[in-house]
């Protein structure tokens, strides 16, 4: 699938403030960047870097007084996405063989506190009998349990928050998955991106699990297509891919995000089981 990216953000800066952004395409063997352009107004020096597996691409910048300032991101993507036969899902990865690329992604993080929600992962999915059945029937359990109510949640919220309240947004959906998969030790990560036909138009989270050696795509809001996103990063969280992290006084004042795309094939959610990875 091509896709055509778009992101704008404003700020009013009222004191020395250093920024983080996390808005480009990521860089992966699936997923190539034909275009892409960046812009801020006026212009701020910035630096480029990577985190967690060198897919993800930041952006470093300091506005050093008071000021205003907008970046702008646009990108030509193509997503060569996988649908993967459920004959193949139905098999388990002992730990103890996974990689180390993969082990960190069992364990508890500050915004999916697996452990605290272990007794009820057991309780309600622990019967089922391979991974693949258990994080679709988790999925489906957080749609149906969790309402989604822009809002009601902040950046502090965590995965016990969200079960609790039972609302949120899709980044809390995400971390309630995640928190259930590794509850469970299925490997589990916070996927972030732009999402087509999304509405109304924004960032998106969702997760991925780790089952029978792959990765696999899930979306607990149901609330874009199952091929209709452009990757920016994975991480254990939000608190490691989030769009834009200050340190200083800041307020944002617009924001504009787009994914159009190209292509016939969009696949929407429905009520059969898809397994699909982007990985």
């Amino acid at each position: 699938m091509k896709f055509n990216v778009f992101s704008e953000l404003s700020y009013e800066v009222l004191s020395p403030t250093t920024f983080i952004f996390n808005i480009q395409a990521a860089r992966t063997a699936n997923q190539i960047i034909l275009e892409e352009s960046l812009h801020i107004s006026p212009a701020i020096p910035y630096e480029e870097f990577a985190l967690n597996n060198g897919e993800a691409r930041f952006l470093k910048m300091e506005v050093t007084r008071e000021a205003a300032f907008t970046i702008t991101y646009a990108a030509l993507v193509v997503v060569q996405y996988r649908i993967v036969e459920e004959s193949a899902l139905f098999h388990s990865i002992p730990i103890v063989r996974l990689s180390s690329e993969v082990l960190p992604f069992l364990f508890p993080s500050r915004h999916c506190q697996s452990d605290k929600l272990r007794k009820l992962a057991i309780k309600e999915f622990g019967y089922l009998v391979n991974d693949y059945d258990k994080v679709q029937a988790i999925n489906d359990w957080i749609f149906y349990n969790t309402d989604y109510i822009t809002g009601t949640t902040d950046s502090g919220t965590s995965a016990y928050d969200t079960l609790i309240q039972r609302q949120g947004v899709c980044k809390d959906f995400a971390h309630l998955g995640i928190a259930l998969c590794r509850s469970l030790d299925i490997p589990a990560r916070y996927f972030t991106g732009y999402a087509c036909n999304l509405n109304p138009p924004d960032f998106h989270a969702c997760f991925e699990a780790y089952i029978a050696g792959q990765w696999l795509f899930f979306d607990p809001t149901k609330l874009v297509p199952l091929n209709g996103l452009v990757k920016i990063a994975t991480s254990k969280d939000a608190g490691d891919a989030a769009v834009a992290s200050f340190f200083g006084n800041t307020n944002c004042t617009y924001m504009n995000v787009q994914c159009v795309a190209l292509e016939p094939g969009i696949i929407p959610f429905t009520g059969d089981r898809q397994a699909l990875s982007y990985q």
